[in-house]
C-alpha cells in the first residue's frame, strides 16, 4: 500500500498528504490508510519540478487530487449497490417496467438482476440515475496528463488554446464571424475597443440574417440540393412526367460489372454454440404467441411471452388464464405484479385471499430464500414473510404448497443425534418435541428440487467414505513411497487419501500445489485421476502446478514412464461443468460413472447443493473423492454451503494447508481472513490505496489506474488488469464502470446489441458461471465471442441475458479467477454491501499488484473486523451426522 496508515488499526483514514515512495526518502514501507495518487506517482518517483513531465501524476488534468473530480465525471449519484444478487441476469428477461403494479396496468418487473444471492439474500440492483450511460471526463479520453505543482488546480473542457472557451464562452458563429476574446477578429481592426468589437459583431450577425431572409424569399426549386440516388430518382420521375421515357424502363440499370473470382476463405474451427438453456425457443411459436396474448390482456409485457412459456411449458397460456399468479414462476417477477396481472385478468374475482394467492406466493418466498443460497426456511420465518405480503391465512398457503408438491417440510432434531430421523410433516411448530418427546425438534420447509438435491448428496456421500475397499500391503507401500516424497502438507494430504473415501483440503491460492503434488502421485501410481476447477481460468492455473508436480516427481525412470502413459497433465484438469456434461475429463464408463479413481475438486466452496450432488452421483463405489477449497471466500452463487457444512459436520479428515500465500497480498489477504486488516511492506508497490470522495471521482480514478497507472507504474497492460465492484447498479457499479472503461480503453458505437469487436465481456452460461471473453464479431448467427481460447456463439436473443461488458466486474463473478493486477473499487454508497469474506475474494484476485479505491471510510475495517457471511439456512450437516458418526 502506497501511504502510512491512516489510524492505528492500520485502515482507510483521512488523507493526509502524498505519501513519498522511493526517491521522496520513503522507505517503501505501506499501510491501508492514507492517501496516494496510484502507482507511479509524481511523488513516488522523485520528481521535484513543477513542469516533471506529461503524466507524471495519476489525475492528470482534472486530477480529483487536485482540485476535486473533474466536470462530467462518469458515474451517476444514486443507486445503492448490492452484490447478493442471483447472476447472471435471469431477471433481465423481465427488465421491461416499475416495481409497482397498478390494478389494471401491472408493472414489468425492474432492474433489478442480482449477482449472487449468496450474501444479500437476492437484493435488488438499485441501479438509478445515469448509470448506465456515464461518460469518464475529458481528462480520461485524452489519456494524457500533466506533471505539475501539487497546488495547480485544473478546470477540465474549459480550457482551450487561445482563451476561447470550449463550453461556449466564445462565441463564434459557424459561417465566419467575430469571437468574443480572440486574438483576431473577422473583420474588426485591432485597435477596436470591446465595445466596438461587440457591435461590429452584431452588425455582421444582423447583415447574415437579411441575407438569408432575402434568399428564402426567392422561389425555391424542388429537389435543387439533392444528390446521389435521391436526385437520380427525382429525374426519372420527371422523366415519366413529361412524357420523356416509358414507365417500364426508366428504372433498368446496366448489367452490372462482372466480379473477380476471389479464393475461397481459409475455413476456422467451428465456433461452439452457446447452451441454450430450457427456454422459449424450444416451443413452437403458437405456443408463444397464446401466451404473448393472454399477457397482453393482463397489462403484462408481451417480451415476458418467451421466458413464460419456458417456466411453465406448453401449457403456459392455459395456466396463466386459470392461475395468473403463476407468472410468480418468471424470474424477475414480484407478487405485487402479480396482484395486478391478476386483477385484470380476474376482475372481482381477484383477493388476496384466494387460495392460488397464497401458494404461488410461499413458493415464490422459496424461490427468493434459493437464491438467497438457504435450502430451506425455518416455517415461522415463511409464516411472517407471507404474513408481509398479505396473506391473510399463511398455514392454509403453506399446506396447499406442500399438497401441489413443489414444497416439502422437514422435522430435524436439533442436537442431529442419529436416533432422531425426520418426522412425519407437521404444520403445527417451529420447534416441536419428537414423537417420543424426547428432543426437540425445528420444522423446516424448502423447495422440492433444492430438498431432494441435498437428501441425495448426503447419500451420496456416505456411500463414498462407506464403500471404499481396504488397501493391500502393495498400494499402502506406493502411498507411503509418495508421501514421502512430498512436502510436508502435501505428504499429509496424500495419506489421508489413501486411507479414506472422502477428503477435505482447505487453503489459500499457494495450497492448491498440495492437490497437484497428489494428483501427481496418483497419476504416477497408475490411477485414473481428474482435478475439476471452477473456472477455465482456475484450470490453466492447475494444469500448470500440476505440470510442474510430474516435472519435479519424474526423477525415476519408472515414475516417468507410467506419468507418460497417463497423458498430458492437461488432460487430467477439467472445469466441474465440462466434468459433468462430457465436453471435459475422462468421459464416463458403461454404467454412467466417471471414469476415475480419484477426483479432486478445486473450488469446492463454489459447489452449491444441486452441482454437487451430480458430481457425487456421477462417482462409481470404492472410489476416492476430495474436496478442496479456501473457506473464506464467498459461497457459491446457488442454494447450499456445501464445504461449510461438510467441515462443521467433521465426518471424514481435514487437512489444513500450512502453506501461506507469499508477498504483501498474501500478507494482507491472510490477516483479513481473521478479521485483521494489517499494515503491508509494499515496497514494490504491490499494493497501493487511492483514497476518494464520491462515486464520481472513485469511477474518474478507476479509468486512470487502468489505462494509465497501473500499466506505465507495474508493467500490467490495461487487459490483464480487472476492476471488481461490490454490485451492478449504482453510480460506481459495474455498469457505470464498464462505461467508462469501455470508452477509454475500446470506444465505439456499440452496433451488436451494445458491443463492439475488441470489448471485454462477462459471459455467463449459468447461474454462478462467469467467463471472461471478447467479443469477436457478430452476425446473422449471433455474438461471436473468445472465451479463454474457446470460440463462443451467443444467439442474439439471448445476448442481453447471458453477455456483459466484463471490464469491471462483481466479487461473485470474479471468484475462482485471478488476474495480474486488480483494481478494487469501494465507493460510499457500497458500504452496506461489504462482509468480509466479499474484502477477502475481491482482495485476493490480485496476482502481482492490487489498487483500493478507497471510499468507503471505516466501513472496510468495520466489515473485516465485524461482519462475517450472512448465515445460510440448510440441512446437509444435520443429514451428514446422522448418516456417518462424527469423525469419519
Amino acid at each position: 500500500m502506497g501511504t502510512e496508515p491512516g489510524s492505528s488499526a492500520g485502515v482507510p483514514g483521512k488523507p493526509e498528504g502524498v505519501a513519498g515512495g522511493p526517491g521522496a526518502g520513503g522507505a517503501g514501507a505501506v499501510g491501508v490508510g492514507a492517501r496516494t495518487d496510484g502507482p507511479g506517482t509524481a511523488a513516488d518517483s522523485g520528481a521535484a519540478s513543477a513542469g516533471a513531465g506529461a503524466a507524471a501524476r495519476v489525475g492528470g488534468p482534472g486530477d480529483p487530487g487536485a482540485g476535486g473530480p473533474p466536470e462530467g465525471a462518469a458515474g451517476a449519484r444514486g443507486g445503492g449497490h448490492s452484490d447478493g444478487e442471483a447472476e447472471p441476469s435471469e431477471e433481465r428477461a423481465a427488465r421491461p417496467g416499475a416495481d409497482t403494479a397498478a390494478p389494471a396496468q401491472p408493472a414489468v418487473p425492474g432492474d433489478g438482476e442480482a449477482e449472487s444471492a449468496a450474501e444479500s439474500g437476492a437484493a435488488e440492483d438499485g441501479a438509478t440515475g445515469a448509470g448506465e450511460h456515464d461518460r469518464t471526463p475529458a481528462a480520461d479520453r485524452s489519456g494524457s496528463g500533466a506533471g505539475g505543482d501539487e497546488t495547480e488546480k485544473h478546470t477540465p473542457a474549459r480550457e482551450t488554446a487561445g482563451g476561447a472557451g470550449a463550453d461556449g464562452d466564445a462565441a463564434v458563429d459557424a459561417e465566419g464571424g467575430a469571437g468574443r476574446g480572440g486574438d483576431e477578429g473577422a473583420g474588426v481592426g485591432g485597435e477596436m475597443s470591446d465595445a466596438e468589437a461587440e457591435l461590429a459583431a452584431q452588425r455582421a450577425l444582423r447583415e447574415r440574417i437579411e441575407k438569408r431572409k432575402a434568399e428564402k424569399q426567392g422561389p425555391v426549386t424542388a429537389g435543387a440540393k439533392l444528390t446521389g440516388k435521391a436526385a437520380d430518382l427525382l429525374a426519372a420521375v420527371r422523366a415519366v412526367e413529361s412524357g420523356e421515357r416509358p414507365v417500364a424502363h426508366v428504372f433498368d440499370e446496366p448489367e452490372p460489372a462482372p466480379r473477380k473470382p476471389v479464393k475461397e476463405p481459409v475455413r476456422r474451427p467451428t465456433p461452439t454454440p452457446a447452451a441454450a438453456p430450457a427456454s422459449g425457443a424450444a416451443h413452437s411459436p403458437e405456443t408463444v404467441e397464446a401466451a404473448r396474448e393472454v399477457l397482453t390482456a393482463g397489462g403484462a409485457p408481451a417480451a415476458l411471452a418467451v421466458p413464460a412459456t419456458a417456466a411453465l411449458g406448453d401449457g403456459a397460456a392455459a395456466q396463466l388464464r386459470d392461475d395468473p399468479w403463476q407468472l410468480l414462476r418468471i424470474a424477475g417477477v414480484r407478487p405485487e405484479q402479480a396482484d395486478g396481472f391478476a386483477r385484470a385478468l380476474l376482475g372481482a374475482e381477484c383477493g388476496p385471499d384466494d387460495e392460488r394467492r397464497g401458494r404461488a406466493i410461499t413458493v415464490w418466498l422459496l424461490e427468493q430464500a434459493a437464491l438467497a443460497g438457504h435450502t430451506a426456511l425455518d416455517a415461522d420465518e415463511l409464516r411472517a414473510a407471507l404474513a408481509q405480503r398479505s396473506v391473510p391465512d399463511p398455514d392454509a398457503a403453506v399446506q396447499n404448497a406442500i399438497a401441489d408438491g413443489d414444497v416439502l417440510v422437514f422435522q430435524d432434531a436439533l442436537d442431529a443425534s442419529p436416533s432422531t430421523a425426520a418426522l412425519p410433516p407437521s404444520g403445527e411448530g417451529e420447534v416441536q418435541e419428537d414423537a417420543e418427546g424426547e428432543r426437540p425438534v425445528r420444522v423446516l420447509i424448502g423447495l422440492e428440487r433444492c430438498a431432494l438435491a441435498e437428501e441425495s448428496l448426503a447419500d451420496g456421500l456416505a456411500r463414498v467414505i462407506n464403500s471404499l475397499v481396504k488397501a493391500d500391503e502393495t498400494d499402502v507401500a506406493a502411498w507411503e513411497r509418495a508421501a514421502g516424497a512430498a512436502s510436508r502438507s502435501a505428504a499429509e494430504l496424500i495419506r489421508a487419501v489413501a486411507g479414506h473415501g472422502l477428503v477435505l483440503h482447505t487453503g489459500g491460492e499457494a495450497a492448491r500445489a498440495e492437490p497437484a503434488a497428489l494428483v501427481a502421485a496418483a497419476r504416477a501410481m497408475g490411477l485414473r485421476v481428474c482435478a475439476a476447477t471452477h473456472s477455465p481460468d482456475g484450470r490453466r492455473r492447475f494444469a500448470a502446478l500440476l505440470a510442474a508436480a510430474e516435472g519435479s516427481a519424474a526423477a525415476g525412470a519408472e515414475t516417468a514412464g507410467v506419468a507418460a502413459e497417463q497423458g498430458e497433465p492437461t488432460d487430467a484438469v477439467a472445469t466441474v461443468a465440462g466434468l459433468l456434461s462430457g465436453a471435459e475429463g475422462p468421459g464416463r464408463d458403461a454404467d454412467g460413472a466417471l471414469a476415475v479413481d480419484l477426483l479432486v475438486v478445486l473450488d469446492a466452496p463454489q459447489l452449491d447443493v444441486e452441482t454437487a450432488a451430480m458430481v457425487v452421483e456421477s462417482l462409481p463405489d470404492g472410489e476416492r473423492l476430495v474436496l478442496s477449497g479456501d473457506p473464506s471466500v464467498l459461497w457459491s452463487a446457488g442454494a447450499g454451503r456445501v464445504f461449510g457444512d461438510l467441515l462443521a459436520a467433521r465426518v471424514c479428515p481435514q487437512i489444513a494447508s500450512r502453506t501461506p500465500d507469499p508477498g504483501p497480498i498474501g500478507e494482507l489477504v491472510s490477516g483479513i481472513g481473521i478479521g485483521e486488516l494489517n499494515e503491508v511492506a509494499a515496497p514494490g508497490k504491490e499494493v497501493v490505496i487511492v483514497p476518494v470522495r464520491d462515486p464520481g471521482e472513485a469511477v474518474h480514478r478507476t479509468v486512470q489506474l487502468v489505462a494509465d497507472s497501473v500499466p506505465r507504474a507495474i508493467g500490467v497492460p490495461s487487459e490483464h488488469t480487472q476492476v471488481i465492484t461490490p454490485g451492478h447498479g449504482g453510480a460506481a457499479g459495474t455498469r457505470a464502470l464498464n462505461t467508462a472503461l469501455k470508452e477509454r480503453l475500446n470506444p465505439g458505437p456499440g452496433r451488436f446489441g451494445g458491443f463492439d469487436p475488441g470489448d471485454r465481456v462477462a459471459y455467463s452460461p449459468a447461474l454462478g458461471r462467469t467467463v471472461p471473453g471478447r467479443v469477436v464479431m457478430a452476425d446473422a448467427d449471433g455474438l461471436h465471442l473468445d472465451c479463454e481460447g474457446t470460440p463462443v456463439v451467443v444467439p442474439k436473443e439471448q445476448v442481453e441475458r447471458l453477455v456483459r461488458h466484463g471490464w469491471a466486474l462483481t466479487a461473485h463473478q470474479a471468484v475462482g479467477q485471478r488476474w495480474p493486477a486488480a483494481v478494487v473499487v469501494l465507493p460510499g454508497d457500497a458500504a452496506q454491501a461489504l462482509t468480509r469474506a466479499w474484502v477477502y475474494t475481491a482482495f485476493g484476485r490480485a496476482d502481482r499488484h492490487l489498487s483500493v479505491v478507497q471510499g468507503a471510510d471505516q466501513a472496510l475495517p468495520r466489515a473485516v473486523a465485524e461482519i462475517p457471511a450472512k448465515p445460510r439456512t440448510t440441512r446437509l450437516q444435520t443429514l451428514m451426522r446422522m448418516q456417518v458418526p462424527a469423525g469419519g
